[in-house]
């Protein structure tokens, strides 16, 4: 489930005319007492083809920073992503993927390894999360979806100052190789049992981006992590506190920095405005 939030939640993802149409992401002011400014802008990072996510209000943003913080600031390096991801990966011992599955998905599991042409022996090596990743990955290949039109890689080439990065390839994928074998699993079963509503609810994640719904997007987040609170601190909760600790040591620095990040981590009451208004900053949606 939560696996459909990946373009949302993750700067990576392990892929790697007619006019573009418009679209109106969401955008957000974030304004201190001695005259602080960041702007947050949620972002998607893979997109079925190019869309004009530029308006009037984020050019303006943009003209004002003076950074770009992303998640991942070598947002285009998909071999160091997959060299990253290769290192950490890997275990000796593993038992097979299918002893790793519940037991009443295993026929799941097996059906989608056909379907994706990924022979199991493929997947035994490697550890339960990045199972799910590449089983994700195959399962969605035929899917038109293209980190290439992410709208972090988008936003990167059109700005010209400095990047900075709130995590980077290597801790972004650290975060999957800690998790507890236990939540490792839910995400290999959260995978199986997607089915074939996988490809439908990716076009909904897209179309509520592109039109700036942040209510959907807060409720699919918060349904896709349901019963998974291992899962919801370590990917979502945890991290935008990170986030917006580091945001506020620019902002007190005299830093004017455009944040782009997945959208999901913009959503909610445990989103990066909400927990930065609950700090005292005045933050404003301007999209």
């Amino acid at each position: 489930m939560f696996n459909r939030l990946l373009p949302l939640l993750f700067g990576l993802l392990l892929a790697g005319c007619s006019k573009a149409e418009p679209v109106h992401p969401a955008l957000w002011l974030v304004e201190g007492p001695k005259g602080e400014q960041a702007w947050l802008f949620g972002t998607i990072h893979a997109l079925p083809e190019k869309v004009e996510w530029r308006s009037p209000r984020i050019e303006a943003a943009l003209g004002q920073a003076d950074r770009l913080v992303l998640e991942v600031a070598a947002i285009e390096d998909d071999a160091g992503t997959a060299q990253v991801f290769a290192e950490l990966a890997q275990s000796p011992g593993l038992p097979p993927l299918e002893q790793r599955v519940a037991p009443e998905l295993r026929d799941d599991l097996t059906e989608d390894l056909a379907a994706s042409g990924v022979p199991a022996a493929r997947l035994d090596p490697y550890e339960t999360w990045a199972a799910a990743l590449m089983l994700q990955q195959a399962l969605t290949a035929s899917d038109p979806g293209d980190a290439a039109n992410g709208i972090d890689r988008a936003v990167a080439r059109a700005w010209n100052g400095p990047i900075e990065e709130f995590e980077g390839a290597a801790a972004q994928l650290s975060i999957f190789d800690r998790l507890p074998e236990a939540a490792q699993r839910a995400m290999l079963n959260a995978v199986l049992r997607e089915g074939e509503e996988r490809i439908p609810t990716l076009r909904e994640l897209e179309q509520a981006w592109a039109r700036g719904d942040m209510a959907l997007i807060d409720r699919l987040t918060a349904e896709s992590f349901a019963g998974e609170p291992v899962l919801l601190e370590a990917l979502l909760t945890g991290r935008n506190r990170a986030w917006t600790d580091r945001l506020e040591a620019m902002l007190r620095s005299g830093a004017r920095p455009f944040v782009a990040v997945g959208a999901a981590h913009l959503a909610g009451k445990d989103g990066v405005p909400a927990m930065l208004a609950a700090r005292g900053w005045k933050v404003t949606r301007l999209q």
